[in-house]
């Protein structure tokens, strides 16, 4: 493989392997904060020991994706030198904001909450986490606007003499059709992520309490009753359930948003990258109206389907709102780019200007299967806790508790990393749509094992960052929520800052 392949391999390595950190914390610093709201607002001490807990976990995963992070901005210069000189103008600005506003405003008050326990009014403490999450959706924001502007290009100029585009209208790339449709997509995924971590941790608990409980009423020993009812088991179930319906709530009404938003998201894509939709659906040949394939074989290098299941017309309405409309053919859009594209050094593209058809098909789809079956598991499992001692006792049903608690959390992040690789990669060849291609983008004096070498690096680095994430995440995970330490008297204005969470 050439630079240009390897490159591209190490920014979707770290780029994937990053965004499984980003949507979890964003979804639950929401849910954290609400847990801590609903502590001031009741004086539920399980309120206070669920935000707790699950601030533990939060802190652990914001910590492993804020070092991830650093290196997406690295790589830039790094691999991709041509394509920051070219878009430099147009990054700064958002990229400056996510950094000096965002990213700040979240270590601050992150900071404030952690270690201001005790020290501030209460109200003032738990708004503290809110300013958190609010900077964690202010970083997406601005990470979203830059992404944005290559999807679609707004807000610029063309300077032929220095050949970079240059910034005209910050408005405007904040405001983009494409980002007003991305921003909220992205944001009702994060609080699915979010949301389904704290029902699957929530309901391991629930379960394990419910065990410890039908031992303790079949146990005739008042001190094995004893002995559980100190270890929680008796005590906490209902807490745990609580914090399991919050989850599959959040999870459930997000998704909810996902769909709305995504369907949006469809007629703005279809409108601006209509090479996307049309590869999003392996559509060859225009079509009025378009099906929708739920399942295709085709052939190997994805040129043309062997066979298909449809549904007639699905596609025009995702793509234009009428199932009687009309969506542009890979080969009629080829045709057309080849006429406006092809002449110019930075435009021009020896593969026709289509993205890899099976890859965008299947994880366009598998972005939309993994998101309803997460809706489907959050459903059930609100069933399953609608009442406080209801444990299924058959073989089957214990069988499907184990399966259900693991996949919760790993559906939501596995559809966000889906819904990435088909962004990025429907986009392809272009890296700014209609202005650069990828492949000139690439920086021209790193050498192919230079790439190699870092890549390595990085994928090694990360490998160990994901045990250490993982064994830290479990650890305390099975920890579970700790009563709640009082924080001590600060009367001393001197006395050290001490770890409240």
């Amino acid at each position: 493989m050439d630079n240009l392949d390897l490159a591209r391999w190490q920014f979707a390595i770290t780029t994937v392997y990053h965004f499984l950190f980003v949507p979890i914390t964003i979804g639950m610093s929401a849910v954290v904060a609400g847990f801590h709201t609903a502590f001031i607002r009741t004086r539920g001490e399980h309120w206070d020991r669920l935000a707790q807990f699950f601030s533990k976990l939060f802190l652990i995963n914001f910590a492993l994706g804020l070092v991830t992070g650093i290196v997406q901005e690295f790589q830039f210069g790094m691999n991709w030198s041509s394509y920051s000189r070219f878009v430099g103008d147009i990054f700064g600005a958002p990229l400056a904001f996510e950094a000096l506003l965002a990213f700040f405003l979240e270590s601050t008050f992150l900071g404030l909450w952690i270690f201001g326990r005790g020290r501030m009014p209460e109200k003032l403490h738990a708004a503290t986490i809110w300013i958190v999450h609010i900077g964690t959706v202010l970083s997406a924001y601005f990470i979203l606007a830059a992404n944005s502007f290559m999807q679609h290009p707004v807000g610029y100029r063309y300077n032929p003499e220095t050949r970079r585009a240059e910034l005209t209208d910050f408005v405007a790339v904040l405001f983009n059709k494409v980002q007003l449709v991305t921003f909220p997509h992205v944001i009702f995924a994060a609080y699915m992520a979010g949301g389904a971590m704290v029902l699957a941790v929530a309901l391991w608990h629930w379960r394990r309490r419910q065990g410890l409980a039908e031992l303790s009423e079949s146990d005739e020993s008042a001190g094995a009753t004893s002995v559980l009812a100190s270890r929680g088991g008796l005590r906490d179930r209902e807490m745990y359930r609580r914090a399991a319906r919050v989850g599959a709530i959040v999870t459930l009404v997000a998704g909810l948003g996902v769909v709305v938003s995504g369907d949006l998201q469809g007629k703005v894509m279809t409108e601006v990258q209509p090479m996307k939709m049309a590869a999003a659906e392996a559509l060859y040949e225009t079509a009025e109206p378009a099906p929708f394939s739920i399942f295709t074989v085709g052939t190997l290098d994805g040129s043309k389907p062997l066979a298909s299941v449809e549904i007639p017309g699905l596609l025009s309405f995702l793509g234009t709102g009428s199932f009687s409309g009309r969506v542009q053919g890979i080969n009629d859009l080829k045709k057309q780019y080849a006429e406006t594209y092809a002449g110019n050094p930075l435009t021009a593209d020896a593969g026709g200007y289509v993205p890899n058809i099976p890859l965008s098909y299947w994880t366009f789809r598998l972005m939309i299967g993994v998101g309803l079956l997460s809706m489907a598991l959050a459903a059930w499992s609100l069933w399953i806790t609608r009442h406080p001692n209801h444990l299924g006792t058959s073989r089957r049903e214990r069988a499907w508790w184990h399966w259900l608690i693991i996949a919760t959390p790993l559906l939501p992040v596995v559809g966000c990393s889906f819904g990435w690789i088909f962004t990025e990669v429907g986009r392809q060849p272009w890296l700014v749509f209609g202005q650069m291609t990828t492949a000139t983008g690439v920086s021209p004096s790193v050498a192919s094992w230079e790439v190699l070498l870092s890549m390595t690096v990085y994928t090694v680095l990360y490998a160990a960052l994901a045990v250490i994430e993982v064994s830290l995440f479990l650890k305390y995970a099975k920890a579970g929520a700790q009563p709640v330490a009082q924080p001590d008297d600060h009367s001393d204005e001197d006395s050290t800052l001490a770890f409240a969470y």
